[in-house]
């Protein structure tokens, strides 16, 4: 699933594929906002993405893709 991270100030945005679930990183986002630490999210690679609680402008998260396997996923 893909996840954009905009961060206050920064006209990019952090991009990158995550094997966690919506519910599960949406979780995450929101204690890490109500406690003012840092988010810590991890990508499909293993490396770890950290972001200050109080720079986070929005988290938007993708949906759940399926793989598709056969000749319909062309």
């Amino acid at each position: 699933m893909e996840i954009k991270i905009g961060i206050q100030n920064i006209a990019r945005e952090l991009v990158f594929e995550s094997e966690k679930d919506a519910d599960e990183v949406a979780k995450q986002v929101a204690e890490a906002i109500s406690g003012g630490k840092e988010l810590r999210l991890e990508d499909e690679k293993g490396r770890q993405v950290i972001v200050p609680a109080g720079v986070i402008g929005y988290v938007e998260i993708g949906a759940q893709e399926q793989r598709r396997v056969g000749f319909g996923a062309l």
